[in-house]
């Protein structure tokens, strides 16, 4: 079997410094589609994911790292395919915050607008090294009136281009303070017309929907089973496994079971494990870090990588390589079916029906 080889560069160096563009004989698009490609040599390739399935280019409020340079971070850390998300809700035009978190009482307003601008740059540039899935953001969950007459603008202006929707927020504690409730759980029957939709398309639904909080940490998992009993056939990713900065001391055991049911009861359920303070507050935590990794082993066809980068201005190309890392710290402990599934996107390509696969791992010498 054939496989890559980087003469001198230790496993040590590739993770460190040496991701994407500028290493020697990266895998590339045409890789994935190969009957025969090379096996993926994890002694000597990066152990960072080659899917970004959570990566937002565009930010809350303000000016977004231009398209063409968000591109050019995905090529140079060795992302090949990404989702490419906007932001359903955005700060007032007028405002001077970027982040919401920065600007508690300014409310935050759901709109098609970064859908139209994602779609139209991806149009006007269509880079070539990198596959991009579009994603519909604008959906307000709370209106599901207003989501189907939603799609079907984007389909008369862009059509056949989303083939994703979210992050789209069930229960975002986050937002309470920019005047965003979580979803009343009597609002999920009235997602019917669009959730259809979404099926006869075969169109993953990503949710953020926030497990709970410290002092009560599965207080709204009933906001989650609800959508997943009414809508078992849709395709659901919930992001980031239901944790966030208001649930970041769990018990991993606890957290674990509780994904495990719903995996074992919802088929169509995929777990996002995007976002770097999920790394910082569980995955790099000594006590906590191989109860996941035997979990993502042993469900590694139902879980998405991703950073959750947003493109704001203020950040650049060393802020997406280190969110980068962080968020594949934990893909290199995982055996070579769990890494195949996982960060070399095999997961990503079933889930959409991609005309792609994921090169063999290559076996150990």
């Amino acid at each position: 079997m054939k496989s890559w080889r980087l003469g001198q560069y230790s496993r040590l160096t590739i993770v460190g410094a040496c991701i994407g563009a500028g290493c020697v004989d990266q895998p590339t698009l045409e890789t994935y589609r190969s009957n025969d490609p090379p096996c993926y040599d994890r002694a000597a390739q990066p152990q960072t994911a080659i899917v970004d399935a959570h990566v937002h280019f565009r930010p809350f409020g303000g000016a977004a790292v231009p398209f063409t340079e968000m591109i050019s971070y995905l090529e140079d850390t060795g992302v090949l395919f990404a989702n490419v998300y906007g932001i359903g809700q955005m700060l007032p035009a007028a405002s001077t915050c970027t982040y919401y978190l920065d600007c508690p009482g300014t409310p935050v307003t759901p709109t098609l607008t970064n859908d139209f601008v994602n779609a139209a740059n991806a149009i006007g540039h269509r880079p070539q090294r990198v596959h991009l899935t579009l994603s519909m953001s604008f959906p307000d969950l709370s209106r599901p009136e207003s989501i189907l007459p939603g799609m079907q603008l984007l389909d008369a202006e862009f059509p056949g281009v989303f083939r994703w929707m979210g992050e789209v927020n069930l229960v975002k504690q986050a937002l309470f303070d920019n005047g965003r409730d979580a979803v009343p759980i009597d609002a999920l029957p009235g997602w019917a017309a669009f959730m259809e939709a979404l099926r006869e398309r075969d169109i993953p639904l990503a949710i953020h929907s926030d497990l709970g909080n410290d002092a009560d940490p599965l207080r709204y998992l009933p906001h989650m089973e609800e959508v997943l009993r009414l809508y078992p056939d849709n395709a659901i990713v919930w992001v980031h496994m239901g944790l966030s900065r208001e649930l970041a001391d769990m018990d991993a055991g606890r957290h674990i079971r509780t994904m495990t049911s719903l995996l074992d009861r919802y088929p169509r359920l995929m777990l996002d494990i995007s976002w770097r303070v999920i790394d910082d507050a569980y995955f790099s935590q000594a006590e906590k870090r191989p109860l996941y990794v035997a979990f993502f082993n042993e469900y590694s066809e139902r879980i998405l990588p991703g950073t959750d980068f947003l493109a704001s201005s203020d950040k650049d190309f060393d802020v997406y390589r280190d969110e980068l890392r962080a968020t594949s710290r934990i893909l290199g402990e995982l055996d070579d079916t769990a890494f195949r599934n996982i960060a070399l996107g095999r997961n990503y390509f079933r889930l959409l029906g991609l005309d792609y696969d994921a090169p063999p791992v290559c076996a150990s010498p």
